[in-house]
């Protein structure tokens, strides 16, 4: 052999040994790179989130219940008004003169029940004197002493008197019926004339003025009437929120809240779920509604006075924090609860097929056409070891779990590609350091 061709040789030899080398180290090395967190003891609060606006609890909007223009307006809008101070005056010439006809119209009735009183007077007294001389002449007739004419005409002068009689009290109670009409009248006008001066309903803020003097306004009396402002009690304000139908079977009243308004950054208040709607805010439009179309639920949350009072602390009497109308942001608190187990959510993940998994630890499996919660937990063998979970409440960033994991058991979090989908059980992991240190802190 010669000496060329034992070069080639070895350097065949050396290729062929370097393959296996690589090939048993490279088969060595099929774990996969994860980073896990270890299951602790931690207290979770469950919230819903939602956004909305503002609002005065109690506001009233001021309308007047008669037409006319405004020749009074003393308040402007952001005044302080007290119950029962004037805030508007309506041109009452109109109503004025409806009160003097409608007391004309009484006193009228009112002569028209004495002038019949009179004639009743009058026609029984007519009565009287054509009942006893019907009476003398039945009896002579009976004696033959005068004529059956006369005797008739006898009988009609009497039924004649009689039904004046039951004329004239009729005409009495027409005159009654007369007076309690034109009464009525008189008070409507009254009432009316009253009603062009309107007085402040309760202690509050004017938030909202629509009219100016000179205007004239449309009553309500018949239709909806002009808002001519509105009056709030700003010492009480909610959050109007809208929640979405898979969140509000977790809402109750009662629950706690805590509120953001964006006009004061990084400042949180203290709410509290007041009223809950119990028809979607789009059902009256399900005609129209499609099915892709989100349905929201009203959702009312007192802001707590003792939760903002300081911002008035050095402000003048009357001084509201809030405005009608700032955007608010709520994490209205569902559930809560102190020292369980729990793990990252990102551990979490769903499997359809747990049939890899052991008897021992599958005793909790049913059978199920829904998918299994499952985690993977980093095992001493450094294998990847699948377990079907109970969870419970969580948070933005933990989950609680009630059954399936143990206290310091370490969870695999990640990546997720991996865990959500490509990781099996008794894969081999490993454990990046890098991540390991960054997920146990």
């Amino acid at each position: 052999m010669s000496k060329t061709w034992k070069i080639i040789i070895g350097i065949v030899s050396g290729v062929v040994i370097l393959g296996a080398i690589i090939s048993v180290f490279s088969g060595s090395d099929k774990a996969v790179t994860v980073s896990v967190d270890k299951v602790m003891k931690r207290s979770l609060v469950e919230t819903v989130s939602a956004s909305g606006k503002l609002q005065p609890e109690t506001e009233v909007k001021i309308q007047s219940e008669v037409s006319g223009q405004i020749i009074e307006l003393p308040v402007k809008e952001g005044d302080i008004v007290k119950k029962g101070q004037l805030l508007v005056r309506i041109n009452p010439d109109l109503y004025t003169a409806a009160v003097n006809r409608s007391e004309a119209a009484l006193s009228s009735a009112k002569s028209s029940l004495a002038t019949a009183k009179a004639r009743l007077a009058q026609s029984e007294a007519q009565f009287k004197a054509q009942e006893l001389n019907y009476e003398r002449q039945k009896k002579l007739f009976a004696d033959k002493a005068i004529s059956k004419a006369d005797m008739d005409n006898a009988t009609s002068q009497f039924e004649t008197s009689k039904a004046e009689v039951v004329a004239a009290r009729e005409s009495i109670n027409g005159a009654q019926f007369s007076i309690e009409s034109a009464e009525a009248s008189r008070n409507e006008a009254t009432d009316n004339l009253k009603r062009t001066t309107i007085f402040a309903p309760m202690d509050g803020t004017v938030t909202a003025l629509t009219k100016e003097i000179g205007e004239t306004v449309l009553g309500n009396n018949m239709m909806s009437g002009d808002v001519i402002m509105k009056v709030s009690s700003l010492n009480t304000m909610e959050v109007n929120v809208e929640v979405n139908e898979s969140d509000i079977v977790r809402v109750n009243v009662g629950d706690t809240a805590v509120v953001e308004v964006d006009s004061y950054r990084d400042v949180k208040f203290k709410g509290i779920v007041t009223e809950i709607g119990n028809t979607a805010l789009n059902a009256l439009a399900a005609t129209a509604m499609s099915t892709s179309d989100v349905t929201n639920f009203s959702v009312k949350v007192r802001v707590l006075q003792e939760s903002y009072a300081y911002l008035s602390e050095g402000q003048p009497a009357g001084f509201a924090p809030f405005k009608p109308g700032m955007s608010a942001t709520v994490e209205i608190e569902t559930e809560r609860v102190q020292d369980v187990l729990s793990i990252p959510i990102k551990a979490v993940t769903s499997r359809e097929d747990t049939s890899s998994v052991e008897k021992d630890d599958e005793e909790s499996i049913v059978m199920s056409t829904e998918p299994f919660i499952v985690v993977f937990v980093k095992n001493g063998a450094s294998e990847a070891e699948l377990r079907v979970v109970e969870t419970g409440i969580q948070n933005d960033e933990f989950i609680h779990i009630k059954k399936g994991l143990n206290e310091n058991d370490e969870v695999i979090t990640g990546p997720y590609d991996i865990v959500s989908k490509e990781l099996k059980n008794k894969d081999k992991v490993k454990t990046d350091d890098f991540k390991k240190v960054e997920a146990e802190k």
